[in-house]
């Protein structure tokens, strides 16, 4: 069952956690663009209300919510209502696609990155940004998530089992970078990001089609 309940009912309430959190916000973005192919053709899966595809000038995004969709199209982009698992969109279409915190939201992640494998085009890459399950954050959220209306239904998941769902799915040539890392938060020199995982709470992981797949 999709687990969009709580965004269609608190949208707003959502969409404020950005600005009460702006520093780990502008370090998940700077963690993202960082791997982003620059000049080419991007969607978002699970898009929310554009927090990520509006300044990363990503056009395209997927979205089941409808409330969500509405302060995404807001913000600028197009989304389009759909799930992850059954994306409304040709083959080969897109350079790369983005998934910021939506796999913890989907009822078959691998089903998702095997979508995501078929509208790539050739050496396309997919972009996955986490939680990490093993960090302080990631402990937090997973004690916490029985209080949480957004994450209550959520399932967090390691790198390693990102990794391995990936890699199972067609994608190769792994890269990592992380972001609010221990003690960042008030960093007075703005986000920081470092290569790899393991210290950092917010992980994304890049990994290029196989197309001998």
């Amino acid at each position: 069952m999709v687990k969009t309940e709580a965004f269609e009912n608190h949208a707003l309430e959502y969409d404020r956690w950005f600005e009460r959190h702006k520093i780990e916000y502008a370090q998940e973005l700077k963690a993202i663009r960082s791997f982003l192919p620059k000049e080419r053709d991007g969607i978002e899966i699970g898009a929310g209300t554009g927090r990520f595809a509006g300044p990363l000038d990503i056009s395209l995004g997927i979205e089941p919510s409808e409330a969500m969709r509405g302060i995404a199209s807001d913000r600028g982009v197009n989304v389009i209502a759909a799930l992850a698992e059954s994306l409304p969109v040709a083959e080969g279409l897109f350079d790369y696609a983005l998934l910021v915190t939506t796999v913890c939201f989907l009822d078959s992640p691998e089903s998702a990155f095997l979508e995501v494998h078929r509208i790539l085009k050739e050496n396309g890459f997919i972009i996955v940004g986490i939680i990490d399950r093993n960090s302080n954050l990631g402990k937090k959220y997973e004690k916490n998530k029985s209080e949480s209306k957004f994450y209550i239904d959520a399932k967090f998941f390691s790198v390693e089992e990102i990794k391995s769902k990936l890699k199972r799915t067609g994608f190769t040539n792994f890269e990592y970078v992380q972001a609010i890392l221990p003690g960042d938060i008030d960093n007075s020199l703005g986000p920081m990001i470092k290569p790899g995982y393991g210290e950092g709470s917010f992980v994304v992981l890049r990994a290029q089609k196989d197309t001998g797949t």
